[in-house]
């Protein structure tokens, strides 16, 4: 009988897997890869075959078997714009994955690999809500400087997911509702939902709030005198210095907000103006966002890793809770995030096809 859904999630030096029936994670496993076994490929989509079958060997060795699947889902990748959705994995969705159309990254593979352990399987495969996700109207894209187009680059998966299951919570949908939602995270995506579609956010490599480990946005001016200030001799050498080695953990050496919340216990007084400062920041574009909206805000949700931490979320809530409702609901739950993207589509939600729907 077929009852599972294999969820995908490739990272770059793992794969996360996880094995639901309905609602039920029966099964999760983070399958990891060394660092030897990786440098032996000289692309990223060259690992598909090497991903996969250590997956297929993991659900088997777990007792069960290909046809109990029925369907399998994986992360989306660089893909063209497109609008939010569980999309099927097609023939042309498959190929800009492969080729990396706008870029090579690790989830790339989440949708090959899915395709082709569907295909043993004789099921369907689909992606949902990828990085590429661009729901932004032509107003948000003007940045300022003709040369330079703001993007659509945040974390579209949790977001959306999230965006599904305080609509639920209630008792309506994402299209009948007003939202700001605040991921928090290794990076920061401020959102602005309009009746379920994602119409602007900061850039979650560069614009925003500053994070646990990236800069955000940064005057523009210092900045500029700073890249020709021959501090830094390329791109490449600063680049880790605005994401990876920017924020927080410059301030405070660490980039776990557990860290630094124990260094404000001990009295650090920099640690607490350094997180007071972040949840200053995503105050502030929360509000911003909520402009967006024109204030009509049902509500305000914050989630992501860092949402767990109530020094940071109280913060943000006595700044910004004259606008709405806040809702916390901390974490990241992508594997569960990837099989409600299938299960809202045996719900009878209309599957997206990639050919139709790319900008």
């Amino acid at each position: 009988m077929r009852s599972y859904i294999l969820a995908i999630n490739p990272g770059s030096t793992s794969t996360k897997v996880a094995v639901f029936e309905g609602t039920e994670n029966k099964l999760q496993k983070d399958l990891s890869h060394s660092t030897e076994e990786l440098d032996t490929f000289d692309k990223i989509t060259d690992q598909f075959e090497y991903r996969k079958d250590i997956i297929v060997k993991w659900f088997q060795e777990e007792g069960y078997q290909l046809d109990q699947l029925k369907a399998v889902v994986g992360r989306g990748g660089l893909l063209k714009p497109m609008p939010s959705g569980t999309y099927k994995v097609t023939d042309a969705l498959a190929e800009d994955l492969k080729i990396g159309i706008q870029g090579e990254h690790a989830s790339n593979l989440g949708g090959l690999i899915a395709r082709a352990i569907a295909e043993e399987s004789g099921v369907e495969s689909y992606i949902v809500d990828p990085v590429a996700v661009d729901e932004f109207e032509e107003i948000a894209r003007i940045s300022g400087m003709p040369e330079i187009k703001r993007k659509s680059l945040l974390h579209a998966l949790n977001v959306k997911a999230i965006a599904h299951r305080v609509a639920k919570e209630k008792e309506t949908t994402v299209e009948e509702l007003n939202m700001v939602i605040a991921h928090l995270g290794g990076g920061i995506s401020v959102v602005p939902l309009r009746k379920g579609k994602m119409i602007d956010a900061n850039n979650a490599n560069e614009m925003g709030p500053f994070s646990p480990e990236r800069t955000g946005g940064l005057p523009s001016g210092d900045l500029a005198k700073l890249c020709f200030s021959g501090k830094y001799a390329s791109m490449k050498e600063l680049k880790p210095h605005l994401r990876g080695k920017g924020g927080m953990v410059a301030y405070l050496g660490t980039n776990d907000v557990r860290e630094a919340l124990k260094m404000v216990e001990s009295g650090d007084e920099k640690a607490s103006l350094v997180l007071d400062a972040m949840a200053y920041q995503i105050s502030k574009e929360i509000g911003a966002m909520a402009t967006v909206l024109k204030g009509q805000v049902d509500a305000i949700v914050l989630t992501g890793g860092v949402a767990y931490a109530d020094y940071i979320t109280s913060r943000i809530k006595e700044s910004v809770g004259f606008i709405s409702e806040v809702i916390i609901k901390p974490g990241e739950d992508e594997m569960t995030a990837l099989n409600e993207g299938v299960m809202r589509i045996e719900a009878g939600e209309k599957v997206k096809i990639y050919e139709d729907e790319v900008k």
